[in-house]
């Protein structure tokens, strides 16, 4: 049976859906406002025979969750802004060598240090594009206490089954709220483990895709023996500079991602079956847009809300989709330039007006301001 139902904050959701997905690893370096995920982690995962590391900063983090991965473990950290800088070299790494690992980037205010405490959404196209190189992950953002847990688990899940970081890609509002859950119970959401090799451990080569386009992954250090680079490396892991390869290796980081879009990308739609107006939204700014469309509908004003619920890959279809049906897209987003909102421009062309909400001042979107765009 789930548990009683109890007030928990979003940071801790985050922690606890780790667990719940089997995270056995904790590395990471105290920085607001996602040291909740830390201060969870330290208490409960020597509880579950994990082991939480306190490093001496976010690139040495990002480094020790790609070595307990490769050794067998799920493994974490949480971040934010200036420690997910710190961290873009060994993810990309970490993406070459495709290494499943998770990494919670709850966004606050910038640049730089800015404000510390305060909520953002500005890393959006970093989280994307942040490592050099032709390269792509997944990342997630969760707009309740709830989605906190449930995509968490869908992170784990994701980069366990197609050996990629993901980027759950929350924002202090959301991480630092607290809503009434219930844990749920073993075995009522899913949980997926890496594949590992079936055959002869001469056999195995460690970036030789199975038919489904996912190469199984052994534990390092067992008796599959296998070469583990940076570089550019052939089906065998070690180094190779043949053009064919490079093309061949490049791809399939992209196409192993691109053939399952349709079970990556996941959004949420409120009242869009009778639009005029879109909202679409992505982290806390959805709270607010579902407020506001209600508002809105009072009014005698026909809005919808779409939620991004993964942020890359971009859910363009879904915005192509219901962007066609109406006379005017609103995106609210907190930063300055309209990240989300430039792309659903480029999606749905110069023609569609699309009005942007931005704040970039450390306040929250409210209702109010996205209802004043709709109207």
């Amino acid at each position: 049976m789930p548990e009683q139902t109890r007030l928990i904050q979003g940071n801790q959701a985050i922690a606890e859906g780790a667990f719940y997905a089997g995270a056995k690893f904790f590395a990471g370096y105290p920085i607001t406002p996602s040291s909740e995920v830390a201060e969870e982690s330290a208490r409960q995962l020597p509880k579950i025979g994990g082991v939480f590391m306190q490093m001496e900063d976010e690139i040495a983090s990002m480094g020790a969750i790609v070595g307990a991965s490769l050794a067998g473990a799920k493994s974490f950290t949480a971040t934010s802004g200036p420690g997910f800088s710190l961290m873009q070299e060994n993810l990309g790494m970490a993406i070459a060598a495709e290494v499943p690992c998770v990494i919670v980037n709850v966004m606050r205010s910038g640049p730089s240090t800015g404000l510390a405490t305060k909520p953002g959404q500005a890393d959006v196209m970093q989280i994307r594009w942040g490592r050099h190189g032709d390269q792509t992950l997944i990342a997630l953002s969760p707009a309740s206490v709830k989605e906190c847990f449930e995509l968490t688990v869908k992170a784990f899940n994701f980069a366990e089954k197609y050996r990629v970081p993901v980027v759950l890609a929350a924002d202090e509002i959301v991480a630092h709220m607290r809503e009434n859950y219930s844990i749920p119970a073993p075995g009522e959401l899913e949980v997926i483990d890496r594949k590992k090799p079936t055959m002869a451990p001469e056999l195995y080569k460690p970036y030789t895709p199975d038919e489904d386009g996912i190469a199984p992954l052994a534990v390092y250090g067992s008796e599959y023996v296998y070469h583990v680079t940076s570089s550019m490396h052939g089906p065998e892991g070690s180094s190779n500079n043949n053009p064919a390869n490079a093309a061949w290796k490049v791809g399939q980081l992209h196409e192993k991602i691109e053939r399952y879009r349709d079970e990556i990308v996941m959004t949420k739609e409120f009242a869009v079956e009778d639009m005029d107006i879109l909202v679409v939204t992505f982290g806390a700014t959805t709270r607010a847009a579902r407020e506001a469309i209600a508002a809105a509908r009072s009014q005698g004003i026909k809005a919808g809300v779409l939620q991004l619920v993964t942020v890359w890959p971009l859910p363009d279809l879904e915005v192509a989709r219901l962007g066609q049906l109406v006379k005017r897209v609103v995106v609210p987003e907190m930063n300055y330039s309209g990240q989300i909102a430039a792309e659903v421009q480029r999606i749905l062309g110069p023609s569609v007006d699309i009005r942007r909400v931005n704040k970039y001042n450390g306040t929250i979107i409210t209702p109010q301001d996205i209802l004043n765009a709709i109207k």
